[in-house]
């Protein structure tokens, strides 16, 4: 049975990067936030989407190998991460203007973030490498935190495009934002897991753009009186 210091320590490291980025998110959408009873579902829904795609994971892993594996694991991770703040948030009247959209999808991503963190600092832990632990912690932080981040806010950011268009060419839109963050995150899993560590800094670097092109495209959905508040 793992120590409870260890678990304590791992839950900190895992889940402390995720509430400074919520935390984050949040004050973006502070002019009109969302009800926090919401977001705290969606990010527990994000949360509850790592023990239900772990299945769905050890199958792929027993079965297939090399790129496909991956692209598995990462369709199962997004399309988890979706589920979780559709049925909790997007199919409701909580969503009331495009960036809505966005701040729950990222959400649910920081909640998945948060226990996949903590997973992967307790072995570390465990075997007693504290050097490991905090390359690791502040690697996921860096990386892995943010590719969560982007690929679900690439689904958000495909629903606050259509929001105001049909609901044909809306569905549309969320088809295509799903299908990309699982290309986004299955190309990030490629070039970290299969291409050494060599491709680390470009790809995080890669992610870090991404996500800064998030954060210009929410700023300009925001309506034009909230640059005041």
């Amino acid at each position: 049975m793992t120590d409870p210091l260890i678990l304590s320590l791992a839950f900190l490291g895992g889940f402390l990067p995720a509430l400074l980025w919520l935390i984050f998110w949040q004050l973006e959408d502070r002019c009109d936030p969302e009800p926090k009873k919401l977001i705290f579902f969606c990010f527990v829904g994000g949360m509850i989407a790592v023990p239900l795609v772990l299945p769905l994971q050890y199958w792929a892993q027993a079965h297939f190998s090399g790129t496909l594996m991956l692209l598995i694991w990462a369709a199962g991770e997004e399309i988890l991460k979706f589920a979780a703040a559709w049925f909790i948030a997007l199919r409701g009247k909580a969503v009331d203007e495009p960036i809505d959209a966005i701040v729950y999808m990222v959400t649910a991503a920081l909640g998945f973030a948060a226990i996949e963190n903590t997973l992967f600092l307790i072995g570390p832990l465990t075997g007693g490498d504290t050097l490991t632990s905090l390359i690791t912690g502040n690697v996921r932080f860096i990386g892995a935190t943010l590719l969560h981040t982007l690929a679900s806010a690439t689904i958000g950011v495909a629903i606050a495009t259509s929001f105001y268009k049909s609901p044909f060419v809306r569905r549309w839109y969320l088809l295509s934002g799903v299908i990309l963050a699982i290309l986004l995150h299955t190309v990030f899993n490629v070039l970290i897991l299969q291409q050494g560590g060599s491709m680390t800094f470009p790809v995080f670097l890669l992610v870090w753009i991404g996500v800064i092109a998030v954060l210009l495209f929410f700023e300009r959905l925001k309506r034009p009186s909230r640059d005041y508040c």
